[in-house]
């Protein structure tokens, strides 16, 4: 008999909990409308959604005029607001206020950097073209490199294209990983003792990584449930596998394989910051059926 357990400190965050409650509230009294973007990175949530009336559109063109749209809480750029504007587009604002924050103080920062003939630059450890990621960018017209990993803050520093000799500021995506962050500072520290470090990861999903792997270490297989295009999904289920090898990524009940159990076992489920709880519990409960 296999023991199942959820990890309690897996689901939704609150920025993520928030925007489902608006759109759910908005669907019982309109029966749709629309959401700018994947309102969570879940494709079992979203199905929900979408049954419900939820209409995801990957720009403001594809809403008809005077229409409601909802922002997520990834948050956007000031030039979504400007076309909402123009378009009488009604918005339901859910940018998560950690999101919003961020933007403040990278717009802060950046003219702080330009002036009294200043020419800094800002960096941002994050996912290219990770929705958030791109609202930040706008702050500041897209004046900011953005990086990954030590790799691409190497050939940015190979290249020219961070140069070293004006004053520099660093900002993280809010669900990066704080070791990840912390390494790509201190890389920059080494060539840099000016650099500025600001610590913009969300303090629920920074808490999350030591929790997170201690529940793995305490399981002998680890089931992570994630949204296939989930960054905060990606970054958790690595830290996952570095404790536990036999830690696997699924998208739902659907991808259980009988194969990964053994009588007696402990087994773990766990989530990203946008898996829902009921999926993290209909995976146990179909954990719990497997003949063993």
């Amino acid at each position: 008999m296999l023991k199942v357990e959820i990890d309690p400190g897996s689901g939704f965050c609150g920025g993520v909990i928030r925007a489902i409650s608006r759109a759910e509230e908005e669907l019982s009294r309109s029966g749709k409308f629309y959401s700018l973007g994947a309102i969570v990175h879940n494709e079992e949530e979203l199905s929900r959604l979408r049954e419900l009336g939820l209409v995801t559109v990957g720009c403001l063109s594809e809403v008809p005029e005077g229409e409601t749209v909802l922002i997520r809480a990834h948050g956007e750029p000031p030039a979504t607001y400007e076309e909402a504007a123009r378009r009488r587009l009604t918005l339901i604002d859910c940018s998560c206020p950690v999101v919003l924050q961020l933007q403040r103080r990278i717009r802060e920062a950046y003219a702080r950097l330009h002036s009294g003939g200043l020419s800094g630059q800002i960096v941002i450890f994050g996912r290219v073209g990770h929705a958030e990621v791109l609202g930040l960018l706008g702050q500041v017209g897209g004046d900011a490199l953005v990086v990954e990993d030590a790799a691409m803050l190497q050939s940015a520093l190979s290249d020219g294209r961070l140069s070293l000799d004006g004053p520099v500021e660093i900002f993280s995506q809010t669900t990066k990983s704080p070791s990840e962050y912390a390494a790509i500072c201190r890389m920059l520290r080494e060539r840099w003792a000016a650099l500025t470090v600001h610590d913009t990861i969300c303090a629920q999903v920074a808490s999350r990584h030591k929790a997170l792997a201690s529940f793995a270490a305490l399981h002998d297989v680890v089931l992570f449930v994630s949204g296939a295009s989930s960054s905060n999904g990606k970054v958790l289920s690595d830290l996952c596998r570095q404790v536990n090898p036999r830690t696997y990524v699924i998208g739902g009940a659907a991808d259980l394989q009988a194969s990964w159990f053994s009588d007696g076992q402990r087994v773990g489920v766990c989530g990203a910051t946008s898996t829902p709880k009921w999926l993290l519990e209909e995976v146990a409960e179909n954990v719990r059926r497997i003949p063993i």
